[in-house]
């Protein structure tokens, strides 16, 4: 076992991190439930007796401070747990995409140094590429046979600083293989509580689990329930059906999502307006004025959100005029699609242009959206580079391009990186053209986003093939299926010459003005 130097105590201060919400609540919310997955109920006390045990158990298997522990699972009580458990042991949690292909997967849980991984069964075989030296923890009488090592009693503080690393979460790989994004135990406490309060969580609330937990931790709502006793409802795949259910039967009173979800509950046959509202939170892309408005007439609360990995999810939240109400719906739901302000606890929000000056308030030039503040990434985990060129300047630079409107929110335009965001995934173009042009016959390719109702956008491949040879569109997005993953593949193929410049070089914004002809924003 580790041994941790104590630190002098100071009466008048202690460091933040959401692992002390586990305790008190397991005092405060002793017998509310914490968290409903499937026919399993475990309420706030019991929940904390599990995260001691699980600290403990680690602890006693040999766990050092800051060892990295992933886990690969669905929205689950042991993907809930595992976000108390390994940090109160002194861990960082490595929370990985569940939706990635199994070389992606090995790589993270290599490039982190995760010794154990904890898993929901169905998704093993994602770890088929993971070496056997790493230790295995499947969720079910596996992790309950581990848990069962530690003990109830509590669990001393490893925790030096709080901005020691809390967890670790990995991008999509938009520009090559994912950057490991790293969290504070500060900027978890804090984000976590703006959540809460821009969401209007109380201890009667029923939060829906219908955002992945492993997106930047659940965009930190993974701890924002221990804060207020709030109830996580489980769900390990989105079902509009079962969705409907709960909010009709009032199990579910909050929930947040991409507009891919919003668009899947909105447009099912069970729809129909609410007695009572259901607040929830939109980002991953920009949800569309028409998807709001029919949102509102269901009853839902919706407010827009946007951050990115680096941000520990939402940095901005859309704070609404207070006549808002007397406006028409379309205006509403205009006003709606704006990214807005900093959340109460982000720190500071801008768009900057080439210079790294601020562009005017006027809602017409565009530059780079930029922040500092509480909830920004310590940095990328073992690459120092890549931290310097995101930091540079003293402001974190998104990548994306927006702009400053005269009340001083911020609105999405386009985007700097070449980056698809499908279904609240991101996909690099890069990525998926190399896939593209490792088929036989294909000579070159370039890939952009297309609008697409269901997933906000999603890939398309416009292809030239070799001479002599032959492929159909089919074939291509078979053989990009068989290299990545499978979310990450070309909707559709297009065969034809490219749009040059006299260099040579692909002119991708002719793609573009072809494919989102008629639209306002590049944007969907």
């Amino acid at each position: 076992m580790a041994i941790v130097e104590k630190k002098a105590v100071k009466v008048f201060r202690q460091e933040l991190t959401p692992v002390s919400w586990i305790e008190r609540a397991g005092v405060a919310y002793a017998d509310r439930v914490a968290v409903v997955d499937g026919d399993v109920r475990y309420t706030w006390r019991e929940l904390r007796a599990r995260s001691r045990r699980m600290a403990s158990a680690f602890r006693r298997a040999g766990l050092k401070k800051d060892d990295r522990i992933a886990i690969l699972a669905l929205n689950s009580e042991p993907m809930l747990l595992a976000h108390f458990g390994v940090p109160q042991a002194g861990g960082i949690l490595v929370a990985i995409n569940t939706r990635l292909s199994a070389d992606e997967v090995a790589y993270i849980v290599e490039h982190s140094g995760s010794g154990t991984v904890i898993y929901t069964p169905e998704l093993e075989p994602l770890l088929a590429n993971v070496p056997r030296s790493v230790r295995r923890l499947a969720a079910g009488q596996e992790l309950e046979e581990f848990l069962a090592t530690g003990s109830d009693e509590p669990v001393e503080s490893w925790l030096e600083d709080e901005y020691d690393t809390i967890a670790i979460d990995y991008t999509s790989g938009t520009t090559g293989r994912p950057k490991g994004v790293e969290y504070h135990h500060r900027g978890a406490y804090l984000n976590a509580l703006a959540m809460l309060i821009d969401q209007g969580l109380t201890a009667d609330s029923k939060y829906l689990w219908t955002l992945p937990m492993f997106h930047c931790n659940g965009w930190t709502f993974t701890w924002s329930m221990a804060a207020v006793g709030a109830t996580s409802v489980c769900l390990g795949k989105v079902d509009p059906e079962q969705c409907w259910d709960l909010l009709k039967r009032g199990e579910a009173t909050n929930f947040c999502g991409a507009p891919t979800v919003l668009i899947m509950i909105a447009n099912h046959p069970s729809a129909s307006r609410l007695d009572k509202p259901v607040r929830l939170f939109v980002a991953a892309a920009p949800p569309s004025p028409t998807i709001l408005g029919r949102m509102a007439e269901l009853n839902f609360e919706v407010v827009h959100v946007y951050g990115l990995t680096e941000t520990y999810g939402p940095f901005t939240v859309n704070v609404p005029p207070p006549d808002v109400a007397s406006l028409p719906a379309d205006e509403q739901a205009r006003l709606k699609s704006r990214q807005g302000v900093a959340n109460l606890c982000g720190g500071e929000v801008t768009v900057l242009d080439e210079s790294d000056r601020p562009v005017p308030l006027d809602g017409e030039t565009m530059g780079e959206v930029c922040m500092r503040g509480n909830v920004v990434m310590k940095g990328y985990f073992r690459n120092p580079e890549a931290t310097e060129e995101a930091f540079r300047g003293g402001w974190f630079h998104s990548g994306d391009v927006g702009v400053m409107h005269p009340d001083g929110f911020i609105e999405l335009r386009d985007r700097k990186k070449d980056v698809i965001i499908s279904g609240g995934e991101n996909i690099s173009t890069i990525e998926v053209q190399q896939a593209v042009e490792s088929h036989p016959a294909v000579l070159e390719s370039a890939v952009i986003a297309i609008p697409d109702d269901k997933w906000g956008e999603v890939p398309k491949a416009f292809v030239t093939l070799k001479p002599g040879s032959s492929a159909t569109e089919q074939e291509i997005i078979d053989h990009v299926r068989g290299r990545i993953a499978h979310f990450k593949a070309p909707k559709s193929v297009e065969f034809g010459d490219l749009p040059k410049t006299s260099t040579g070089k692909v002119q991708k914004y002719v793609l573009r003005d072809r494919e989102w002809a008629g639209r306002e924003k590049r944007i969907n």
